[in-house]
């Protein structure tokens, strides 16, 4: 029977250790793991990277992330493992810090991870901002039918959360469009 306790000295306690660590993201365990291969890491950081810059798109590194992992074919791996697996290889900088900043085996799920990195890099304020383009949205001087549809479906990608109703989309384009154009599209 060994000692449960060992006599440990100040500088045993001060010793760097490994020992407890644990990845924030935790997968279950399950069968037919492949070891990710060196070159699809690469191809995942230097195909989309997210810095936690304000001037990124969360959404759209979540979009270009999701094309670029779900072409891979990678035997005997499903989708969600794949994707939680590679995730943390796009993130640099302040997004790298703030996913090794969460508990450790606290994000289990493709729906946990997207649901905390959204809540992270797309705070509330940014989309009342957003949403608020929308609404106050106007076509520019000179700008065509297509032009103007084209920039105002911009705004509605760069929030997918907006909550505002088709028929209100509709509205508020129509609406906000020069009388010219409005002529055009009645």
């Amino acid at each position: 029977m060994g000692d449960e306790n060992p006599i440990r000295t100040l500088g045993d306690y001060s010793k760097p250790s490994h020992e407890g660590y644990r990845n924030t993201i935790e997968l279950l365990v399950g069968n037919n793991v492949a070891p990710l291969r060196f070159d699809t890491i690469r191809l995942v950081q230097n195909e989309c990277s997210f810095r936690g810059l304000r001037s990124e798109d969360p959404n759209q590194h979540l979009k270009d992330f999701l094309k670029l992992v779900d072409s891979l074919d990678l035997k005997g791996e499903n989708r969600e493992r794949t994707r939680l697996r590679l995730f943390q290889f796009s993130l640099r900088d302040q997004a790298s810090n703030w996913l090794e900043r969460l508990p450790a085996g606290s994000i289990t799920t493709w729906e946990d991870l997207t649901t905390r990195f959204l809540a992270q890099f797309f705070p509330p304020g940014r989309t009342v901002k957003l949403r608020n383009d929308i609404l106050m949205f106007q076509q520019h001087h000179g700008e065509s039918l297509s032009e103007a549809w084209t920039r105002f479906k911009d705004l509605l990608q760069k929030v997918p959360h907006h909550g505002i109703d088709l028929w209100l989309q509709v509205q508020i384009f129509y609406d906000h469009v020069n009388p010219i154009t409005r002529r055009t599209i009645d």
